[in-house]
């Protein structure tokens, strides 16, 4: 039975692979600051729960592993704006020292889950691959593009390492997210009839189905080295590449109730459409699920009342939810607790 280090193993995609994993039957480290609740993993036998910022990993952690997938992250663009230094601190540096620690205690693959985003902007007739010139536009995108230069070098006979250039993610996780254009599309349409459009609808954007992407990982902790080692895939399906406009429109159709279009905002100047021909052909993978499935499978969640807690599922506005109460308890919390203190007088 092989032993997984999971980082980020709480997050929207974490909670997603983890179970995926340990149905597999693989043993789980799943490592995370669990900012949005460890109950997003339900306890099974091969699971170690390892409450730890990635900034302070330890040699402890590796104990046993044979290979790290490495999900950690600040996501998305508006947090990355936010907390820029912390950004870059955990989307590249903690995973550059994640790969190198890794590799010096014998762990045999590592994998990093990056993103299309590094493409940025391109124009409407270019279709990128991943031998293309990458653009970078954001504070996540920038340090996703440092973390791919830092960790690819290390790749070798004894240390297999493989980049995912994730398109956008959508559709249903334990640890939910309606930032997310297609899951905060469907969120719009089950709420209020309406489906929120970012101007002007003509910008490009890739998508990918959680549980594709999960199963790539999945693939690729038993891929042959030789095949994968030192590789970039871009992940996601070319029936997924999508204008935005047209996207909201192909959701509209695709759930049971009467949906508005509503655009607002400024123009989004990330557009790009992406190739994903390398990992059908080298892999021999096909993502199973399209955008109009994913948006019905989060809306039927919806009505169930799977998903509850909905102050969680932006992500950046619960980050600054976090901070808010950090301080308010440090300026109120004495002798170790608020009105139950602790120790005599």
């Amino acid at each position: 039975m092989r032993t997984v280090l999971v980082t980020g193993a709480g997050g929207y995609i974490g909670s997603v692979l983890v179970p995926k994993l340990l149905g597999k039957g693989y043993r789980v480290k799943a490592l995370d600051r669990y900012f949005f609740g460890a109950d997003k993993l339900e306890p099974h036998p091969n699971l170690v729960v390892l409450q730890e910022d990635s900034r302070r990993i330890r040699e402890e952690h590796f104990a046993d592993v044979d290979a790290v997938i490495d999900l950690v992250a600040l996501s998305n663009d508006p947090s990355g704006e936010l907390y820029r230094e912390a950004t870059y601190q955990i989307n590249h540096i903690s995973r550059a020292r994640t790969a190198l620690m890794a590799k010096q205690l014998g762990v045999r693959t590592y994998i990093l889950p990056s993103s299309c985003s590094l493409y940025g902007f391109q124009e409407a007739d270019v279709i990128v691959d991943e031998t293309s010139p990458t653009n970078p536009l954001s504070t996540y995108a920038k340090a996703n593009e440092r973390a791919e230069h830092s960790v690819l070098p290390l790749a070798d006979g004894s240390f297999t390492v493989v980049v995912m250039r994730q398109a956008t993610v959508y559709g249903f996780s334990p640890r939910m997210r309606f930032d997310l254009a297609i899951n905060g599309m469907t969120l719009g349409a089950w709420r209020r009839g309406v489906i929120p459009l970012m101007k002007d609808g003509t910008q490009w954007r890739p998508f990918v189905h959680v549980q594709d992407t999960t199963d790539v990982m999945a693939l690729l902790l038993e891929a042959d080295p030789e095949a994968v080692n030192g590789q970039v895939f871009n992940v996601g399906s070319d029936a997924n590449n999508y204008q935005l406009g047209p996207l909201g429109e192909t959701i509209a159709r695709a759930l049971p109730k009467e949906v508005a279009i509503e655009w607002y905002g400024e123009p989004d100047h990330r557009s790009y459409r992406v190739s994903f021909e390398k990992i059908e052909r080298a892999l021999g993978w096909k993502a199973g699920w399209t955008a109009a499935e994913g948006a019905l499978e989060i809306y039927r969640e919806l009505e169930d009342g799977r998903v509850t807690d909905f102050e969680q599922t932006i992500t950046l506005n619960w980050y600054q939810e976090l901070a808010k109460w950090q301080k308010i308890i440090r300026q109120t919390e004495m002798y170790g607790g608020m009105v139950d203190i602790r120790g005599g007088e």
